[in-house]
């Protein structure tokens, strides 16, 4: 199948942004052949399914590669002001964002559509919320101000 939405987890954001899960090896070509120029990995290098020559099998598909490891108990301010500064650095360019579950993903997405685009919280709420549901960490997490971000 030649069909990015068949990637695990996958989430359409916008027209420049989809988000999932890990993807498989084989996927970041279709991923690449859909337009997508740029692959973002906030998983660790030791989430399960991870790829360890992820950089270099989206690289050769034609597109940039950015990690930020996130360790998944333990998400920081940090963390997510390096991926808002990424995400403004690649605006306009066509993003694929990953995690391993597009857990993680969807509350970064949350927060940088919520506070730097100015989505009502409706909007900036993924589909993946709908099976889901935060822990008191991830909850915390995604209500962060602005100034406890960094912004």
């Amino acid at each position: 199948m030649n069909d990015v939405e068949a990637v695990f987890n996958y989430a359409r954001i916008s027209d420049r942004i989809a988000t999932s899960g890990q993807p498989g090896s084989d996927e970041f070509k279709i991923i690449a052949a859909a337009g997508f120029t740029s692959v973002v990995n906030l998983a660790m290098h030791d989430s399960e399914g991870a790829i360890r020559e992820e950089g270099h099998l989206v690289t050769q598909s034609g597109m940039s590669y950015f990690h930020i490891p996130v360790p998944f108990d333990v998400p920081t301010a940090t963390h997510l002001r390096y991926f808002i500064q990424l995400m403004d650095m690649l605006e306009g360019e066509k993003v694929w964002v990953h995690c391993a579950m597009n857990y993680r993903v969807s509350a970064f997405m949350f927060c940088y559509l919520k506070r730097v685009k100015g989505y009502a919280e409706e909007e900036a709420r993924s589909p993946i919320f709908d099976f889901w549901q935060p822990d008191a960490v991830w909850q915390q997490f995604m209500r962060m101000s602005s100034d406890e971000i960094g912004l």
